[in-house]
């Protein structure tokens, strides 16, 4: 454990710009690593679970935003729906000639309201859209490799996801960012 306590590293890691995730698995040990990471996880399986999100609830997420911008849209068209029909039922709509000269400019100014409610509530939401999907896009399997991480699987395609899986003289697929190579396990 000493080697993560080392001054030069733990100095190096202080003054990172890329976030630093400290998860050396030694629970009882408290390395100085673990004081200056921005996020300390008690296993590296932990510290995956923390760094990469669930998809699954990302797009429950883009769901919900979606209906909730439906149910906005369903909602202004209602109150203007009735507002339309208010003002049909108003005694002055018996003589369409004084409707038309007197509730011009209301009509017009309800409108101008309705679109543009209905307008900034859509670029709202619009935003609020476009910001998930960047989110969800920087989630991706490729957005991770694009940050350093690598998928290794096996000559069968399987995901290695423990080392001892890996036996000396297994042939590795190591899938990175731009491209992949192959490997062979030597210890």
């Amino acid at each position: 454990m000493l080697p993560f306590s080392d001054e030069s590293l733990v100095r190096l890691a202080s003054h990172c710009q890329t976030p630093i995730v400290s998860a050396i698995g030694h629970e009882k040990d408290s390395p100085l690593l673990d004081l200056v990471a921005d996020y300390r996880a008690s296993t590296p399986t932990d510290a995956a679970k923390r760094v990469v999100p669930d998809i699954a609830q990302e797009i429950s997420d883009i769901e919900k935003i979606r209906d909730r911008m439906y149910r906005r849209l369903l909602s202004t068209i209602d109150f203007e729906l009735n507002q339309i029909s208010q003002l049909r039922n108003r005694p002055v709509m018996k003589d369409p000639n004084v409707m038309v000269t007197t509730r011009r400019e209301e009509v017009k100014a309800l409108r101008d309201r309705s679109l543009r409610s209905f307008s900034s509530i859509l670029e709202i939401e619009k935003k609020e859209l476009k910001g998930v999907k960047a989110h969800l896009r920087s989630l991706s399997p490729q957005s991770t490799m694009d940050r350093g991480y690598a998928v290794v699987q096996l000559e069968d395609g399987s995901i290695v996801r423990d080392a001892s899986k890996a036996k000396v003289g297994t042939r590795l697929r190591i899938r990175v960012a731009k491209g992949e190579t192959r490997a062979t396990v030597n210890e």
